[in-house]
């Protein structure tokens, strides 16, 4: 049997709540014209359960009291609109995804009101949160390898949208303890910052960023600082065997940033570069002290992009609107370091009515070359149907220790396969889906969905034949509605085939769903 992973998720979530207009507002229905001012800000935000009657008393009531609600300085500070500003519908949406971003909310909404008798226009933000304090417990067991952890995530720590995390976990490799901070206003509206460190049970790793990201389509610039430091144990699978181990040791420090040429609410162009500077090296386990190499590295290129978002339901999530990406990027640099690099990405996209496809393109290069390629197609033609195509292809040459494909590990392969049954420097996954939704909301807690699928894919060398499975059945899908994030668990059976089957032909796995 085989069982996949499973994200732990706490205390369920929300259905999804549109906004009720206030006693002094009367709801706008058209757009404003482009000149006019907005006067007025007026933020709501709700609790988790509004009424008591939308789950079990005792559920609604204790939730309510225990949660921390979200504070109004967070909201505002989402906002790309103030008082005095001449109403703009673009930054108005992308309010909406930023809020939607902090992945503190069930339910965002930004429109714009009139103020009764004088006609006045008020941009209103009503959201509503999420349960955002989540123990976590999870279990897998794949041909006898048992991977579980347990630990607390608080991603609204103190009603800030601050995110903090301790986790502890057993993996068929290594023992795990992980500490995560990610604050996106730690100074100032829009400077944030990103903190992750792993205690290991054969090494340590830690990394951190903290800057001024390109935070909205119209930003003029943006500035980053990272780093990085390891002492791990870096293990190489083979045809589901393990290989050969060795010893990691890294310290890297780096430096990004751009300009914007141009910049408006619809589309942009960007001048970006970085510095880095790494002491890396790799040897043998049982060394005390590894010989080391520096490298400095330079990057620098532009990236010209445009807006184009679709908003869906019923998608990766349950009782939520979700925001998807499909705007048009091309992004191109060039690398300097001991020689002469590239980097390039870009995305395209062709939309219809409940529907869209989305391709995207990756590619860079220097010592090691790394090229992927992947397609997504989405339909909700039928109700309560959400057909999903998805195919993608990869290929590496001479990748560092550890940087080979693993579809396990990043979740991008054959569901009912475990652990380390596809490794390479070659990866192919396809997969169609239906995701059906049975029960949008059971207690007031939680959606329940069916999904037949069909996945086919895998990872292998270039010197050998490729090794793929592929697998058909059903997901049974479980997803909470009254939480910040509505990630849906699934619990999957079914037949696999072809030449990369180990052990039995019927799995079970039950792990957290794919998302697109």
């Amino acid at each position: 049997m085989a069982v996949g992973r499973f994200g732990g998720w706490a205390v369920g979530v929300v259905a999804l709540l549109t906004a009720q207009p206030l006693n002094r507002l009367t709801a706008q229905t058209d757009s404003p014209p482009p000149h006019q001012t907005i006067d007025t800000i007026i933020i709501e935000n709700r609790n988790i359960f509004e009424r008591d009657d939308e789950a079990p008393d005792w559920v609604a009531h204790l939730a309510n009291r225990l949660h921390m609600r979200t504070r109004q300085w967070v909201i505002r500070r989402r906002l790309l609109q103030n008082r005095g500003d001449p109403f703009d519908s673009a930054r108005v949406d992308e309010s909406e995804r930023l809020l939607r971003s902090l992945g503190v909310f069930r339910s965002v909404r930004v429109d714009t009101v009139r103020l009764d008798g004088d006609g006045r226009l008020a941009l209103r933000a009503v959201t509503a949160d999420g349960w955002s304090t989540q123990p976590q417990a999870s279990f897998t067991s794949v041909g006898g390898d048992k991977t579980w952890n347990v630990g607390f995530i608080e991603r609204n720590f103190f009603g800030t949208a601050t995110e903090v995390a301790v986790i502890y976990g057993r993996e068929p490799d290594r023992t795990r303890l992980d500490f995560k901070f990610v604050n996106p206003h730690f100074f100032g509206r829009r400077t944030n910052v990103i903190a992750r460190y792993s205690d290991l049970s054969d090494g340590y790793r830690g990394e951190w960023t903290f800057g001024l990201p390109f935070h909205e389509t119209r930003a003029t610039h943006s500035i980053e600082t990272y780093g990085e430091v390891a002492d791990e144990r870096v293990l190489r699978f083979r045809d589901n065997a393990l290989q050969d181990s060795s010893r990691h040791a890294l310290l890297r420090l780096g430096l990004r940033g751009g300009i914007a040429a141009s910049a408006t609410s619809h589309s942009y162009t960007r001048l970006w570069a970085g510095w880095e500077w790494r002491r890396e090296n790799f040897g043998d386990y049982s060394t005390v002290t590894l010989p080391y190499s520096v490298f400095t590295t330079v990057r620098a290129g532009i990236e010209i992009g445009s807006v184009r978002f679709r908003v869906l339901e019923h998608f990766n999530s349950y009782a939520r609107r979700e925001d998807v990406d499909l705007s048009p990027t091309v992004r191109a640099g060039v690398v300097l370091q001991s020689g002469v690099g590239y980097e390039l990405s870009a995305q395209t996209s062709a939309v219809w009515n409940r529907g869209f496809a989305v391709l995207r393109l990756a590619a860079n290069g220097l010592d090691s070359t790394r090229t992927q390629a992947q397609v997504t197609v989405v339909s909700q033609n039928v109700p309560r149907h959400t057909f999903i195509l998805h195919a993608e292809a990869a290929a590496v040459t001479h990748p560092q220790a550890g940087r080979e494909f693993d579809p396990w590990i990043v979740q991008r392969g054959p569901r009912l396969f475990g652990v380390h049954d596809f490794t390479g420097t070659r990866m192919t996954w396809f997969v169609l889906e239906d995701r059906i939704l049975v029960a949008d909301d059971v207690l007031g807690l939680m959606a329940i969905g069916l999904a037949p699928f069909v996945d086919y894919g895998g990872a292998w060398y270039g010197d050998e034949a490729p090794r793929q499975g592929g697998d058909a059945g059903l997901s049974f899908r479980l997803g909470p509605t009254r939480a910040v994030r509505g990630e849906a668990a699934e619990l999957a059976f079914g037949y696999r085939f072809g030449q990369g089957v180990p052990g039995t032909l019927w799995a079970v796995t039950l792990r957290k769903g794919f998302s697109f």
